[in-house]
This record gives structure tokens, C-alpha cells and sequence, in this order.
């Protein structure tokens, strides 16, 4: 099971709309940073559970509004490939780190 952060950023963005909320009354509310709200909605950036709940309080949702159709499963024979290609996106510090951290 993950979670598609692409969904969630993209949850977040339509709610905000659905609001009429630019960016930066979102982030006064949530009191969190611009420039960051704008990479979770283009899944740059993974929200924290505390940042998720101020975004879900300024935008008047809830973490199911936003967490619907994000959470996918991943069948067994389909792990491998997705390993595969973020580990590969790792820098070469990242991925020693990663195969530390397996071991």
C-alpha cells in the first residue's frame, strides 16, 4: 500500500479552489510557507500529519477529503519495478544510505 502524493496535492489544490483560496491565504491560515504549499500540490513535497491538519482546517475539510483515492495497493510483482526506478533516482550518497538503512 502507498499513497500517491500526486492525488493529495492535487486534493488540496481543488479544495482551495473550490474556496476561492489563493495560495497565500491558505498558507496564512495553515501558517505554513508558500513556496512549500505550492510543492505539495505538485507533490514536491510530502505534507507532514501536523501540516496536513492545518491544511484540512484551512481549507475546512477533513484528512478523508483530501487522502481519497490516494491510497493505492501494490500488487507483489509490481514492488519491484517501483523500487527499482526511485532507487535509481537517489543520488549515490542517498542510495548507500538506503541500502544502509535495508540492511
Amino acid at each position: 500500500m502507498y499513497v500517491d502524493y500526486n492525488k493529495v496535492g492535487k486534493n488540496i489544490a481543488k479544495r482551495r479552489r473550490e474556496l476561492r483560496l489563493k495560495q497565500y491565504e491558505v498558507c496564512e491560515r495553515a501558517d505554513i510557507n508558500p513556496k512549500y504549499l505550492s510543492c505539495i500540490e505538485t507533490a514536491r513535497s510530502i505534507p507532514s500529519v501536523d501540516v496536513l491538519m492545518k491544511l484540512c482546517d484551512a481549507l475546512e475539510t477533513t484528512p478523508n477529503q483530501i487522502l481519497l483515492g490516494s491510497v493505492c495497493e501494490i500488487e507483489k510483482s509490481q514492488t519491484a519495478p517501483i523500487v527499482t526506478e526511485k532507487f535509481s533516482a537517489l543520488s549515490p550518497k542517498g542510495q548507500h544510505l538506503c541500502l544502509a538503512f535495508m540492511d
